[in-house]
């Protein structure tokens, strides 16, 4: 017969009220903060699996912000540029304009202010800053303002980069453009060559942008187009810098000159040593193009000499206003196809959001009717459990003598 000590049962009864006592305040730390694992013992493969979820939701929210930002500096891209476009066609309007025959060298005075205002405006646009101060067009170096004012006109101080942002595990955009793509590489002519009068011209000879007959034929050398006027008849030279002379004769206004590979028309009448140069196209700025215009609207224009200077001048800038315009249209298109991307990654990454709450609601969240139940079990049981044990600690056979 085994014989039960006091203390046998002081030691079983209090450590099952203990074992009832942690039982209950686990439920209410569930209650309380209303999961299911509190402590990684709960559910130990359960708890793994959650930290798995909460840093790939973090990493998800991080990515989130990231192209919520780019999304931001793509927006801000995309409305300087369309302001951008805007102040181009304004100012081929303004240009337009300047054809009119009945213009005076006072009214084209008043035109180039009005354009020199223009200038300003284009300048503070590829100056354009971000919410925190950083430039938008100046590549890499995002503190530095990329467009100066010099002497010599507008200069870039800027470099090539692109700053990318990075919005997804696998993908990097762009949420810059950079100056020197948008103003400055902007080719003029006809994109192939271009055509130029000389300023020193008295004759009213005016040339046309030309085009490209045979592009195996090309130089991409210079050209000088040389005229004489003897005894009223009218002759052309066309010289290369390089081999010498490469066409010549007889001057008809309006008709084609062909060589090389290319042709283009002068109409007019050229005067006596007038010349005309013809080179490949090369890189010119937007900024120049309107200030050359500007220099041109400020000069006086008067007679046959002077309306063919504007109106070769006149033809060049409108050429060269159409290809800025064009290189800025399509530099928005590309920002705003990025913008597109960004908005489609972060929808994807909302719904992702929601799946990771929604896994990891399955794993930690509480049941709370279930858990309330048990709460009012385990009250239950603790109080019979110290019931039990203040029934058997009074036991004593001195009660009974």
């Amino acid at each position: 017969m085994m014989r039960v000590s006091t203390n046998t049962l002081f030691d079983q009864g209090t450590k099952s009220m203990l074992q009832q006592q942690n039982s209950l305040f686990k439920l209410q730390q569930q209650i309380s903060t209303g999961k299911r694992i509190v402590t990684p013992s709960d559910d130990p493969i359960g708890a793994a699996r959650a930290h798995e979820l909460t840093q790939a939701a973090s990493l998800n929210a991080q990515y989130m912000e990231n192209r919520q930002r780019a999304g931001d500096s793509l927006k801000l891209v995309d409305s300087t540029l369309g302001s951008v476009t805007n102040l181009i066609q304004n100012v081929q309007s303004l240009t337009v304009a300047v054809g009119n025959p009945t213009l005076s060298d006072s009214d084209r005075s008043n035109m180039a202010i009005e354009l020199r205002g223009r200038f300003e405006e284009l300048l503070g646009l590829a100056n354009t800053t971000d919410d925190e101060g950083n430039y938008l067009f100046s590549g890499f170096q995002g503190k530095t303002q990329p467009f100066v004012q010099v002497a010599g006109g507008v200069q870039y101080a800027g470099d090539q980069g692109q700053r990318l942002a990075q919005v997804s595990a696998s993908r990097q955009l762009s949420v810059s453009e950079t100056g020197l793509a948008i103003f400055e590489q902007i080719k003029n002519g006809n994109g192939t060559f271009v055509t130029a009068a000389t300023n020193t011209n008295n004759g009213s000879g005016v040339i046309g942008s030309g085009s490209v007959t045979d592009a195996a034929s090309l130089t991409g050398d210079d050209y000088k187009i040389s005229f004489s006027v003897t005894g009223g008849v009218t002759t052309f030279e066309v010289t290369n810098a390089t081999p010498g002379t490469v066409l010549s004769g007889p001057y008809t206004s309006g008709e084609a000159i062909s060589f090389d590979g290319l042709q283009f028309a002068i109409k007019g009448a050229p005067a006596d040593g007038d010349t005309f140069t013809v080179q490949p196209s090369r890189h010119e700025s937007l900024f120049t193009t309107i200030g050359n215009f500007i220099a041109a609207l400020e000069t006086p224009a008067s007679g046959a000499a002077g309306n063919a200077r504007l109106t070769n001048s006149m033809n060049s800038t409108l050429q060269n206003l159409d290809h800025a315009l064009t290189n800025v249209l399509g530099t928005r298109a590309a920002a705003g196809a990025r913008l597109q991307e960004v908005d489609a990654l972060q929808q994807a990454g909302e719904d992702t959001a929601v799946q990771y709450q929604q896994s990891l609601s399955r794993l930690q969240d509480l049941d709370f009717a279930q858990a309330i139940s048990d709460l009012t079990r385990q009250q239950a049981l603790l109080e019979a459990a110290q019931q039990s044990f203040i029934r058997i600690s009074g036991l004593s056979l001195f009660n009974k003598i």
